[in-house]
């Protein structure tokens, strides 16, 4: 997979913008610092302006709820106006459709499907967050959910109704509706600050054990999308449960550089160096897998990561000895959180709603200093992940684990694409 390059669809100038576009725009620059698998950001976020698509969407968001479709829910602004009653854009509903580009997500593993929309998740959550504090509260939200048939087809009836301007490569997965309730708050700066801050850390952890209170507080019930997510959240603080999963690591970590198609995609997200990365605006750095390095073991770790390399030291065993270095990162950590679902085969507004209570507790952890690094490579393979969840007693289907504890090194944050890029007005 590539990266898409940057979008070039026109968008008004700050002056013309609506209160919603300024207020939509702002959100998804935090939005955009998501967590997302391989930092592949493989979103996109609508913003409905013409009366079709508003309709299907307010329609989509009304079925959900179980009522019908009001007249004032998709008012289009056809006069020329905004479609606001007021001066202030309040007495408009607004609508976004959340998206999986099809052109960013990942391929190579069946686990990856799950991944992509765990990534849109945590989006979402994020994104309506920044929308909530801009003053925009949701009103509701309607899950694209598939129904029979409509998978053979390739394309959904809501799919459908949403026009030839619908980028081709964009899956709907859900439309929400959002009213104006306020001034935005102060409380935003804050949350711009947490996102900033919340990296991928794969640095060693300190050994000390996280309190139970802090613990507690990360399981605490989450509002938004996240709100009702039927997730177990696991911490594994024991001596015991922690060598469980340095076992399974160790036996089994180096999973993905032995799989010729997983890695050469995992590969392909692999930057030279940090002007490649910024150019890009998606994938790593080796700095953001290795910290800092010098010139000479950089390249070394270059050549030695190439797929081509890779094939032939997998006869030497070289994976198992990644796998080993990892699980001896893994094995000192001082607590390993699991997350869940609670059905083993979940539907997509049960994958959604995860990766919005995923964002939400990564964002709670940055906000009491500890650092996660997730080993997603025990979770993308059935065998493994059964092993996984079998030796730990994880109910339904684990869809994230990682290492969680106080950081003793800071490490860069990855790059992201310009935000606007992931948002299109339709």
């Amino acid at each position: 997979m590539t990266s898409s390059p940057t979008s070039t669809h026109r968008t008004p100038s700050a002056e013309r913008r609506s209160p919603f576009e300024a207020a939509l725009r702002e959100a998804a620059d935090i939005a955009a610092l998501s967590p997302s698998s391989h930092n592949c950001q493989p979103w996109g976020v609508a913003w409905p302006v013409s009366s079709g698509v508003r309709q299907a969407a307010a329609r989509r968001v009304d079925e959900a709820r179980g009522g019908g479709t009001s007249a004032e829910s998709i008012s289009d602004g056809s006069d020329g106006s905004d479609g606001s009653d007021g001066c202030d854009g309040s007495s408009r509903s607004e609508y976004v459709v959340l998206a999986l580009d099809r052109e960013r997500e990942l391929t190579s593993l069946p686990a990856h499907a799950v991944e992509m929309q765990l990534s849109c998740g945590a989006y979402l959550q994020i994104l309506l967050r920044s929308l909530a504090l801009l003053g925009w509260s949701t009103d509701g939200i309607g899950f694209v959910e598939p129904r029979p048939g409509e998978q053979e087809r390739g394309r959904s009836d809501f799919h459908r109704r949403l026009g030839d301007t619908w980028p081709a490569s964009w899956s709907p997965l859900c439309a929400v509706r959002l009213r104006r309730t306020g001034p935005p708050s102060g409380a935003l700066a804050e949350l711009r600050r947490t996102a900033r801050a919340r990296v991928t850390n794969r640095a060693p952890y300190r050994t000390e054990a996280v309190e139970p209170a802090v613990l507690a507080g990360l399981r605490a019930p989450s509002a938004g999308v996240a709100e009702g997510a039927e997730v177990t959240v696991r911490h594994l603080v024991a001596d015991s449960e922690r060598a469980v999963f340095a076992d399974v690591v160790a036996r089994h970590g180096g999973r993905d550089f032995s799989h010729r198609q997983a890695w050469r995609e995992t590969h392909s997200f692999l930057r030279r160096n940090e002007a490649e990365a910024a150019a890009q605006g998606d994938g790593f750095a080796l700095s953001q897998l290795f910290g800092p390095m010098s010139g000479p073991r950089r390249l070394a770790l270059r050549t030695a990561l190439a797929p081509t390399t890779m094939r032939v030291l997998r006869y030497a065993g070289y994976h198992r000895v990644l796998a080993r270095q990892l699980a001896r990162v893994v094995r000192p950590t001082p607590v390993v959180v699991a997350m869940s679902f609670a059905d083993s085969v979940p539907g997509l507004e049960a994958t959604v709603r995860g990766g919005a209570h995923l964002a939400e507790y990564w964002m709670r952890a940055t906000d009491a200093g500890l650092a996660l690094h997730p080993v997603s490579v025990v979770l993308q393979h059935d065998d493994v992940r059964t092993e996984l969840q079998d030796r730990l007693g994880l109910p339904g289907r684990t869809f994230f684990v990682s290492r969680l504890g106080r950081s003793l090194t800071e490490f860069p944050p990855s790059r992201r694409r310009i935000a606007s890029s992931a948002v299109r007005p339709i």
